[in-house]
């Protein structure tokens, strides 16, 4: 006996959410202001708490899905928070006059660093101004004259002394050139060359004795002129440090008086005053050099000595910076030691000392996306480091595996203050809370992201507020009212859901802007009107549809079975859902069953090919529960059965398919025919009840494809769990199929209503000694179950 089957049918008003237009009259809708962040309740707590929470460790990790608007949320909480907190400090590297290779820290209130910059730089222009013409005034000049004097006042009287001596010895003395010479007089006379040569020899011996002698007599009397030298020498740099020096010194007072609040500036400039006098003496009044340098090339040694390396500068009241970095790189994320070279040679100093994330979001908030952080190597267990410790360090990231000759420095930890964001989704959220204990000491607050939104008026005027700003901001054309609708109603599709919308807006903004494409290709004028949002979807699906249409068209040609009409013992139309990449489609999928005579149970064919995977094997096993529960109370069940998903060959996973499973299995059992009009999908617990499944739009929509294309008879149709009636937002021409009673949808809670649409009787309730009406389907499976077990204790009793 037949039963009815129109109280399960679905009707067409409840297959899609309804959405008034008037919801989204722009009257209502005011796109000059900014409309806040909808949705995520959960999360905006924690991120409350997580940002104002001051203790260390209570970094923030914000869990979601790409697109759920997770950075867009954060970023404008970032901002409310950052304007209302006191601007970060700024950071200078300055040279270490004891250690080059070991930079000093510098710490220097918001807009100071540039201040301190402009000071240094005027008070080199005012040294190069200086010197060395500093040196050229009188009273440098007389006291210099004096010190020479002095020095030659004792080489004189050195020797003269000797010229008196050698006179009375009737020699005279020459200097020439510097350069001290003897020569004998006859008759108050010098003899030259020729003169001595004509000499006898008892006269030119005389004359080498008294030569030796005298150069004897020499040499006493100048042995102390190095040391007068040297004091002459040493006189004479006394003189010009002095003078260099009280020429500085008024400059430096200056620079002393204008940062006389911040210690740390008069210390620095402190050991500038010990080290910018020789370093003017060397470079800007170097007297030694044949070639003087070029005052670029002076300014330059001055600029590497004095300058102070900035890594970020602030402007005052701007709050606490917020920064976010897209690809944290060791260098990026901890800042980097540049190089330079000269003549061949490599070299670095404090003012090659770059900035990394970390320094630009000290004293604010640093957001970073955790599978970008995580791909490069070494900057997780850095980043915990800096963040424990408290103290961002930069150096090379191979330091420690460098050759022992390389040129590095080694520059001052700098005190580090960050609130750090992580993006991330859950996978790598409990990946990390599983395998690193440090993780959960300093991320100590999740802010877990919806994938949906409530779909209330207030939120769906909100969304419908972000659709327009997001025209507004690009310059498209207003968007109609009907096409705000559909755009919506593509939210609620990609939610699956009719009363959830999707949280993730880039979805729809690109769909708008593929509208927006099409309006424009069309030679559109005026607004964007709900046509060009149809066919910006059409043209999306198209461009999609290559494998869904291929699919289709194998099982037209018959090249995969699936049938449409008629009727057939053990097999049914199953649903799947196939997605590759951005193309998501379903397809029906024959599934049989085969049953004889046995005890090897029920056997999952996928399984045993090593295609089924484990949540489609657990659907197996629950049919068994199933079959167990229902019709082994009074005798042992002995059976043996095959299940398989024909012509698949591919992985399989999920339970939606045993429902319908079971259904192939009972129709074998009792050779009852399937009704091949219908396909199915859902999957069950062990009591045959019907749970929700996955994909339902996609599954429904395959199906009905297949039998439009094949021919609609007004009998065909699917049917789906009664708890998924709330995931349906089927398009358009579905519905209108629906309508017109050319296409059915039904909704079951319990199996035995899927058995009776598909097997065309009633499946019976059991009675008080548990057996089943005779022409019932569950008393045929049971009749035929308890002769398969008769046979076979039969056998076994032979």
């Amino acid at each position: 006996m037949t039963v009815s089957n129109d109280a399960l049918k679905v009707p067409a008003k409840q297959l899609c959410a309804e959405l008034p237009e008037t919801l989204f009259s722009k009257s209502q809708v005011d796109v000059n202001v900014k409309q806040k962040f909808i949705g995520h309740e959960r999360a905006k707590e924690a991120l409350n708490f997580g940002l104002s929470m001051p203790s260390t460790g209570f970094n923030v990790f914000a869990k979601g899905e790409p697109g759920s608007g997770r950075q867009t949320l954060i970023s404008q909480m970032l901002a409310e928070f950052a304007s209302q907190q006191d601007t970060a400090n700024e950071w200078c590297y300055i040279n270490n006059f004891d250690d080059h290779q070991a930079p000093h820290k510098l710490y220097l209130n918001a807009g100071e660093g540039k201040q301190l910059q402009g000071k240094i730089n005027s008070l080199i222009d005012d040294l190069m101004d200086l010197f060395p013409e500093i040196f050229d005034n009188p009273g440098y000049q007389r006291q210099k004259a004096a010190i020479d004097r002095a020095f030659n006042k004792k080489y004189d009287e050195a020797i003269e002394s000797v010229e008196e001596h050698a006179y009375s010895k009737d020699v005279v003395l020459y200097e020439e050139k510097g350069e001290i010479s003897f020569a004998p007089l006859v008759d108050g006379k010098p003899l030259n060359d020729k003169d001595f040569a004509n000499l006898d020899e008892a006269k030119r011996t005389e004359f080498y004795q008294l030569l030796e002698e005298l150069e004897t007599i020499l040499s006493e009397k100048l042995l102390e002129l190095p040391l007068w030298k040297r004091e002459s020498s040493v006189a004479l740099r006394k003189l010009k440090f002095d003078t260099a020096e009280q020429s500085i010194r008024p400059l430096i007072k200056e620079l002393e008086r204008e940062f006389a609040a911040n210690l740390g500036v008069l210390k620095y400039l402190h050991q500038v005053k010990g080290s910018i006098t020789e370093a003017v003496l060397d470079i800007l009044v170097d007297e030694s050099s044949d070639n003087p340098r070029d005052d670029k090339a002076c300014r330059k040694m001055m600029e590497e000595r004095f300058m102070p390396n900035l890594l970020v500068s602030r402007l005052p009241n701007e709050g606490a910076p917020v920064v976010y970095e897209q690809n944290p790189t060791y260098q990026n994320l901890f800042g980097s030691i540049d190089y330079s070279s000269f003549q061949g040679a490599v070299y670095t100093n404090y003012r090659l000392i770059r900035s990394g994330a970390l320094h630009r979001a000290n004293g604010g908030y640093l957001l970073l996306d955790a599978e970008k952080l995580l791909t490069q190597p070494m900057i997780w267990q850095r980043l915990k480091l800096a963040l424990k410790t408290g103290e961002a360090q930069i150096d090379h990231p191979y330091a420690d595996m460098a050759m022992g000759s390389s040129v590095s420095l080694q520059p001052e930890k700098i005190p580090l203050k960050v609130k750090v964001i992580l993006l991330g989704n859950s996978e790598i959220y409990y990946t990390l809370q599983e395998y690193d204990q440090e993780f959960t000491e300093l991320f100590r607050v999740l802010a877990d992201f919806d994938r949906h939104v409530d779909k209330n008026e207030e939120n769906l005027k909100a969304y419908a507020t972000l659709i327009r700003q997001h025209a507004q901001k690009h310059d498209y054309p207003a968007v109609s009212d009907k096409a705000v609708s559909l755009l919506v109603r593509y939210s609620l599709r990609k939610a699956e859901h009719q009363q959830r919308l999707s949280a993730n807006i880039v979805q729809i903004n690109d769909l708008l802007d593929e509208t927006k494409f099409i309006w424009q290709n069309q030679g559109s004028s005026g607004n964007i009107e709900a046509n060009h949002v149809e066919a910006a979807l059409a043209a999306k699906a198209r461009r999609t549809g290559r494998l869904s249409e291929t699919w289709l068209q194998e099982i037209k040609e018959e090249q995969v079975l699936i049938s449409t009409d008629g009727q057939a013992v053990g097999k049914v139309n199953g649903l799947t859902v196939l997605e590759i990449g951005d193309s998501v489609f379903g397809t029906p999928a024959r599934i049989s069953a085969t049953v004889y005579a046995g005890a090897q149970g029920v056997t999952d064919i996928e399984r045993e090919a090593e295609l089924g995977k484990s949540i489609h094997s657990k659907g197996v096993l629950l049919l068994i529960g199933y079959l167990g529960h229902k019709y082994g109370q009074s005798f042992p069940l002995s059976i043996s059965a095959n299940i398989a998903i024909e012509q698949s060959y591919g992985h399989i996973d999920g339970d939606s398919a045993s429902m319908a499973e079971l259904c192939a299995l009972i129709s074998s059992i009792t050779k009852l025919p399937i009704n091949q009009e219908l396909a199915i999908t859902g999957s069950m617990n062990q009591h045959g009840e019907v749970q929700s499944i996955g994909g339902v739009n996609e599954k429904i929509e395959g199906f009905y494809r297949l039998c439009r294309d094949k021919g609609l008879t007004g009998s065909q149709g699917v049917i789906v769990p009664k708890t998924n009636k709330m995931n349906l937002m089927l398009d358009p021409d579905v519905i209108e199929a629906v309508e017109k009673g050319e296409f059915s949808i039904y909704a079951v809670d319990h199996v035995d209503q899927a058995l009776e649409l598909l097997l065309g009787q009633t499946a019976g309730v059991a009675k008080r000694d548990g057996t089943y009406p005779r022409k019932s389907i569950h008393g045929l499976a049971m009749d035929k179950l308890s002769y398969l077990s008769d046979m076979i204790n039969g056998g076994d009793g032979e």
